[in-house]
């Protein structure tokens, strides 16, 4: 125990430290070959620098590889998830190069599955609240390619405030390592860790007033991070329940969208900004429902708030999942 125990710090504490240490020259770099993004939730509509996220992506692969260190034998799992959330991560510098569209990201996002598939790194038979174990022998290796996609995406529709991202997936990351020590799970739960560290790390940079971007490699690298983990360590139904609010701002979306859309393309916006910097949810009504909007119903908030109130619901969802994930474990 004592030496998980450590492993598992330690994966935290890489993860923290690359990504901290990275952040800053890697906002320099982008900021001086022009990779920058509008704030568009300011007044004064600062650039940021964008596809900082991969400091992220380095502090999290750092991490997995002290985790191979400590563990020689879990190479294979370990490997499988550097090679899949590296395979993500190259979708999102090509996407935050030239602009994939709606349907092509998730497609190239779902090949993020063919290393778990090809080193067989995963378990067909999911446990279920009040039902038990399954036999998805067929379904589920079908199912993993699906998964990365909607983790990966849905983390990706939700980094659009400062800190709302890196919050929120803290929070699930969080719930998801408790449900994997809960079942003893101690080197899945130290890969996240690692992805833990790295976006706590970044959120100091990132929360408001943003001083960087993550980009999209660093919110499709974090979706598909979380979705990994959560296939290695087999706590798939206490993820769902960590990640609704990243679940239901996709679903909400494209329902209202008709279907797949990149937010790029969307006529009008859901939200706006006042002469007072408050955001205010936009009337439009074909803007597309997201969870800020839903939020913003009620009353004009500031940025920060709009995301306080989502890493709040995040919290909700992630004492749901440890809930949940007790649930399995008792029966």
């Amino acid at each position: 125990m004592l030496a998980e125990f450590i492993q598992f710090i330690s994966a935290l504490a890489v993860g923290f430290a690359v990504t901290y240490t990275l952040t800053p020259p890697t906002s320099r770099f982008m900021k001086r070959h022009g990779r920058v993004g509008v704030d568009v939730h300011k007044l004064d509509k600062p650039n940021i620098p964008e596809m900082c996220g991969l400091s992220i992506v380095a502090g999290v692969t750092a991490s997995a590889l002290t985790v191979i260190m400590f563990k020689p034998e879990y190479l294979v799992e370990a490997a499988a998830f550097i090679a899949s959330t590296l395979t993500v991560a190259a979708v999102g510098v090509l996407d935050d190069i030239v602009v994939l569209g709606p349907r092509l990201k998730p497609a190239l996002t779902a090949l993020g599955a063919a290393p778990i598939l090809m080193l067989s790194v995963y378990n067909s038979h999911p446990v279920l609240p009040f039902i038990g174990g399954t036999r998805l022998t067929i379904i589920y290796p079908i199912l993993i390619p699906i998964a990365l996609a909607v983790t990966s995406n849905a983390v990706n529709m939700l980094d659009v405030y400062n800190g709302s991202m890196t919050g929120t997936c803290s929070v699930a990351a969080s719930a998801i390592i408790i449900s994997m020590v809960l079942a003893g799970r101690w080197a899945p739960a130290s890969l996240a860790a690692g992805l833990l560290g790295g976006l706590i790390a970044f959120h100091i940079f990132n929360r408001y007033p943003a001083k960087v971007f993550a980009g999209d490699v660093g919110s499709l690298y974090v979706g598909a991070s979380l979705g990994v983990a959560t296939i290695l360590g087999r706590v798939e139904v206490a993820a769902v329940v960590a990640m609704m609010p990243h679940i239901m701002n996709a679903f909400y979306g494209l329902a209202a969208m008709g279907g797949l859309y990149e937010r790029r393309e969307a006529t009008s916006r859901p939200v706006r900004v006042l002469e007072d910097g408050r955001l205010e949810a936009t009337e439009d009504p074909r803007a597309p429902v997201t969870l800020a909007r839903m939020i913003l119903a009620g009353t004009p908030m500031k940025e920060y708030q709009v995301t306080r109130e989502m890493i709040i619901l995040s919290i909700v969802s992630g004492i749901l999942a440890i809930i949940t994930q007790m649930l399995i474990m008792w029966r």
